[in-house]
């Protein structure tokens, strides 16, 4: 095989998802969890696996439901899943104007995940864009080391406010897009 073609071969690709996807979103999710406690780091979603959470379960089936589901795929393997909907979530102020909101992103802790994030996020822009909307929001666990909150900063966002739901704190981020005339 070529180097071309390897590099063809190992691009990331991106594809819509349905309620069909939710184990593997699920699957995704608990990872993540299971990654980030071995880390101690427990303040973003807990120590509970999604799975094992009926109300996680039905918040992950509702999303694949949604129309919003995008999946990150390498090899065939799905490394990262992002849900994008034309509202924010009830706890976010109402956006003044039409949007589209990430409601949730995750990607994958192997190797062949990196940058899947980026990928969705960028997908996410074509589809405001495509839609005629010039703002793209996305909401974040602010606490620990901040590095989630810079991560989307890194990828184009700015920060707008913070929030807290209960004890856990969060950041609205913003990203401004020109619309097709």
């Amino acid at each position: 095989m070529s180097e071309q073609a390897g590099e063809q071969a190992s691009e990331l690709t991106v594809r819509s998802g349905t309620v069909s996807d939710a184990t593997t979103v699920l699957g995704l999710f608990d990872d993540a969890v299971r990654w980030l406690t071995a880390r101690g780091q427990t303040g973003q979603w807990g120590t509970t696996p999604f799975s094992e959470s009926p109300k996680r379960v039905l918040q992950i089936e509702r999303w694949c439901d949604s129309g919003g589901l995008r999946l990150a795929e390498r090899y065939g393997d799905v490394v990262g899943a992002m849900v994008l909907l034309p509202d924010a979530p009830a706890y976010v102020p109402v956006s003044g104007e039409p949007e589209l909101y990430v409601v949730g992103l995750v990607s994958g802790r192997q190797a062949g995940a990196r940058g899947a994030g980026r990928k969705l996020l960028e997908t996410a822009r074509e589809e405001a864009v495509a839609a005629g909307v010039s703002r793209l929001r996305v909401d974040c666990w602010a606490g620990g080391d901040g590095a989630l909150v810079d991560f989307y900063v890194s990828a184009g966002f700015t920060r707008l406010h913070g929030f807290e739901v209960g004890d856990w704190p969060g950041q609205v981020l913003e990203q401004r897009l020109r619309r097709h005339p």
